[in-house]
């Protein structure tokens, strides 16, 4: 589990098959490297990886299919310059942005970013499997970060969230362009209220009772909804 707050910037290199190093760069790896061990969790864009080799500056993991699939470390998609790391959360840790789990839902795309006078506001698309987890003023992860959703355009799968100066300088956001791929995680409150309301079809819209007793009105009753 992961928190979505960057803690340094890496570079991955594919080592064959589905192998990859990742070479931690930036002036804060010590965070990363300082007690990294065989069969940590790092969040590398989003994704959570296995270590299975310490390097001097970095580790070695390997991505499953079902991970070069879902993600940008599986196509063409694979074009970024640098990559966002997270180590685990530990117990005890602060939490400062929200639970992030490193399953990555999908690939998204950036569409347009925009500099104000006290951020940059960047739009973003989305699939419906993942779309349907967007709250405006709700937490998604874009690239491993966590985000606020400052709007969002349901019938065009479309969100916005706004970047503090300091996102934007400590994590790869930078070195986005309009049509730079990127991975998407909703936040996992959501899918649990999915998954209560909708045991059997997740997909569906209705208002159809799904456990005894769970109903939107209960849940929103209860502050869930």
């Amino acid at each position: 589990m992961f928190t979505g707050l960057i803690q340094a910037l890496g570079t991955m290199e594919p080592l064959g098959g589905d192998s990859w190093q990742i070479t931690c760069v930036s002036h804060s790896c010590e965070v990363i490297m300082q007690d990294l061990a065989y069969g940590d969790s790092v969040a590398v864009d989003g994704v959570c990886l296995t270590v299975e080799k310490v390097l001097k500056d970095g580790f070695i993991a390997t991505a499953s299919p079902e991970t070069l699939r879902r993600t940008t470390l599986g196509g063409e998609q694979t074009q970024q310059k640098y990559v966002n790391l997270e180590a685990s959360l530990r117990v005890g840790s602060k939490v400062g942005g929200h639970f992030v789990m490193g399953h990555v839902d999908g690939i998204g795309r950036l569409l347009v970013v925009e500099q104000t006078a006290s951020s940059w506001e960047m739009t973003f698309i989305a699939s419906e499997a993942i779309a349907r987890y967007i709250v405006p003023k709700g937490s998604i992860a874009v690239n491993g970060i966590s985000l606020t959703v400052a709007a969002y355009e349901p019938e065009l799968s479309q969100f916005k969230v706004a970047v503090i100066p300091l996102t934007y300088a400590e994590t790869n956001l930078r070195y986005l362009v309009p049509g730079s791929w990127v991975n998407l995680e909703g936040d996992i409150l959501g899918k649990y209220v999915e998954k209560f309301l909708y045991p059997g079809n997740p997909h569906t819209t209705t208002d159809e009772t799904s456990m005894d007793g769970i109903t939107p009105a209960f849940l929103a009753e209860h502050g869930y909804l």
